[in-house]
């Protein structure tokens, strides 16, 4: 008897010793949802100066970067936000697998508001959240009346998220005054519409297939693994071969602890399968990697509850194959891949700034007129082009502009200075001309380089842009005398 007590009472104390602190990766990803959350809802309605942190409208034809507005013209700044977005998954991948999929991607934490939060824990249609394996009961009334109440409540949520997923495209305060009048932006609401019913349909049907099926980054991360990527690992030398074969073909060969035991004195996984059925992409974590893991981390919670309480380290950890798996060493976060990621990572960003704080408060395009020149008696000859002016500052300006290193070519038109609002735009006819002989080619026209400066009257040292463009002077026969 009291050798029993002495054998059991170590294990408890080593139970408690390993579960005291724990703090489940579920409980973590659930703050980590609601941070992606309130950054999700939150960043549209932020301005600095009247601009947003980030805004791409197709309306006004602008993109606002942390606070900063950038015309049309400017948007050469996408390609660096997008090969930010896509190195970063990149390099994310690199280090701790798919942690995008389980920590911060919409469909996965729809999944689980609908999933964990709705039909779970409000009403009761599901019976645990530990088991995702196991579908509801449709053939009860009351299931299907809590499965209806269930969708209508998603759906409300599906169209906040559709309006969210707008508002970086068309700014708040502009969504609801076009709302307000919805029978003249029916593109709007119809896209709020479709995008509501598409989140609808994946996060009520479609499920976690989408993560398997669907989304292509199930696909390239393989690629992007090696043997230093942490992700939900079991150790089979501890645990014990559950599966035999290759990839995809292997067979599991044990569902119970005894038949395992025969084979491996020494396994310790009980059979007990709470990875399995916790794990909202269907698989088995022992059978190894799988393009359908997601990353979530519940396997790794629900072995280390089982294993914890009986004394021991779990069999899933959140590691890496040369850890976890072949027992080669610690894993090497900053080896030459990663550094590479991030070198890449930090160059694009520096640039981005760089290029970003370059900003031109005033853009122009130049483009010929339709005539290639007018020739006048006395020997005159015109010029004429067209100035797009765009004040992408928040004031209103005065502009006009000059002609720098050539005083023999001067501005017939425009005569004098104009006004421009802020944020708008304008088209000015600009007629160039000259009396002087710029060149004596009986055979073709000459093309003559000019440079113009155009800037702001009223702030001439910060507004101002120079533009080249070409002055076509006439074959010495055309000239009139």
């Amino acid at each position: 008897m009291d050798a029993t007590l002495t054998q059991t009472k170590p294990k408890k104390n080593q139970a408690k010793e390993y579960l005291k602190d724990w703090v489940p990766y579920r409980i973590k990803r659930y703050w980590a949802y609601v941070a992606a959350t309130v950054v999700a809802l939150g960043m549209p309605w932020i301005t600095i100066n009247g601009n947003h942190l980030f805004l791409l409208s197709f309306d006004q034809k602008k993109l606002h970067l942390a606070g900063v507005a950038f015309d049309m013209q400017e948007l050469y700044l996408m390609p660096f936000l997008l090969m930010l977005l896509f190195l970063g998954i990149f390099a994310v991948t690199a280090v701790g697998g798919r942690a995008w999929c389980g920590w911060a991607c919409p469909q996965t934490i729809f999944r689980v508001i609908y999933r964990d939060g709705i039909e779970t824990k409000l009403l009761g249609l599901r019976k645990r959240i530990k088991n995702k394996q196991k579908e509801p009961d449709m053939s009860k009334m009351e299931n299907k009346v809590k499965s209806f109440i269930a969708i209508l409540l998603w759906s409300i949520l599906a169209f906040v998220a559709a309006a969210d997923f707008l508002w970086f495209f068309v700014p708040p305060e502009e969504f609801f005054a076009y709302l307000a009048n919805p029978m003249e932006h029916l593109t709007l609401v119809g896209m709020l519409v479709g995008i509501a019913l598409f989140i609808i349909v994946d996060v009520v049907f479609i499920k976690e297939n989408f993560c398997v099926y669907v989304c292509p980054y199930s696909r390239v991360q393989s690629v992007l693994y090696d043997d230093d990527t942490i992700m939900a690992v079991y150790d089979p030398k501890r645990g014990g071969e559950i599966y035999e074969g290759h990839g995809y073909e292997r067979e599991k060969k044990f569902t119970k602890q005894k038949d395992l035991l025969t084979v491996d004195a020494s396994a310790e996984c009980t059979t007990c399968e709470s990875c399995v059925t916790v794990c909202p992409t269907h698989i088995d974590i022992r059978k190894g990697l799988q393009l359908e893991c997601i990353n979530c981390l519940e396997c790794v919670d629900a072995c280390t509850s089982v294993m914890g309480a009986l004394g021991k380290p779990s069999l899933v950890r959140w590691s890496s194959e040369k850890e976890a798996v072949r027992h080669e060493g610690k894993t090497n976060f900053f080896r030459g891949k990663v550094i590479a990621y991030f070198t890449v990572l930090s160059i694009v960003l520096i640039t981005l700034f760089v290029m970003g704080s370059k900003k031109e408060h005033m853009l122009l395009n130049i483009n010929k007129g339709q005539r290639l020149y007018k020739v006048l008696d006395g020997g005159v000859v015109q010029n004429d082009y067209i100035f797009m002016f765009a004040n992408t500052d928040r004031e209103d300006h005065t502009y006009y502009f000059e002609i720098l290193g050539n005083d023999k070519i001067k501005i017939k038109r425009p005569s004098e200075p104009f006004a421009l609002g802020a944020g708008k735009k304008k088209k000015k006819v600009v007629i160039l001309e000259t009396k002087e002989q710029l060149a004596n080619n009986a055979r073709k026209d000459v093309p003559i380089p000019v440079k113009v400066r155009a800037y702001a009257t009223d702030n001439k040292e910060k507004i101002v842009v120079e533009r080249e463009l070409v002055f076509f002077y006439p074959r010495a026969d055309l000239i009139k005398k």
